[in-house]
This record gives C-alpha cells, sequence and structure tokens, in this order.
C-alpha cells in the first residue's frame, strides 16, 4: 500500500513542478477527490492563501445531491467554486489535478468550472 502512496506522491509532485513552471501569476484550482466527497480550492500560491473553495459538503450544493462521491456533485462543485472564485475576482486559473488521472469526477469538476467562467 505504501507503493501506491508513494506512486501517487510523486505525480502529484510532478503535476505540481509542472504547473510551477507554466502557470506565472495565476492561482491554483486544487481538487481533492475522496470515496465520499469531492473539494475544490483556489489558492493563490504567491501570497501562501485560500481564495475560494467549495465542496460536496456545503450546504448550497449538499441538498441537490443523492450522494457526494458522483460526476453530477462534482459538477455542482465545479460551478461553485467558479462563481466564489469569480466573486473573488479570480477568472483566470491554472487546473491542479493533483495525483489523479483527469477523467470521470475531476474532468466533470473541471468542465463546469469552465462552464461557470473560469478560464484554464
Amino acid at each position: 500500500m505504501s507503493d501506491l502512496n508513494a506512486l501517487f506522491g510523486r505525480r502529484q509532485r510532478r503535476t505540481r513542478f509542472a504547473l510551477r513552471q507554466a502557470a506565472g501569476v495565476r492561482p491554483r484550482l486544487s481538487v481533492f477527490r475522496s470515496g465520499k466527497h469531492i473539494y475544490a480550492q483556489v489558492i493563490d500560491d504567491r501570497k501562501g492563501a485560500t481564495l475560494a473553495a467549495a465542496s460536496s459538503l456545503d450546504e448550497d450544493v449538499k441538498g441537490k445531491l443523492k450522494t457526494g462521491a458522483d460526476k453530477s456533485a462534482a459538477a455542482e462543485v465545479g460551478k461553485l467554486i467558479a462563481l466564489r472564485a469569480i466573486a473573488a475576482g479570480v477568472k483566470e486559473v491554472v487546473f491542479d489535478r493533483g495525483g489523479y488521472m483527469y477523467h470521470g469526477r475531476v474532468a466533470a469538476l473541471a468542465n463546469a468550472a469552465r462552464e461557470g467562467g473560469l478560464s484554464f
């Protein structure tokens, strides 16, 4: 099991290193996917501050969902993070998928954030 965690950590570091090289001054839209929920944050790495956050546990989203661990939940979180980021004055971000592959819930969140007005 520790080998899987080590491989995940390597993918995560590799992804974030590439993002830092390409991002410039744009904040990072980071995704965390657990077995039961999905979380998203817009992070300004220069200041070390979270500018906006959303998850499938938020009251705005929780009532609409059957479960927090499917594509529809990820899409709702994507829409919510886009609204909150734009309200915080952020329109351009870089997408940090962490060590997760870009499909399923991660891709659904990204597509919904794009539809909500974020560009990456």
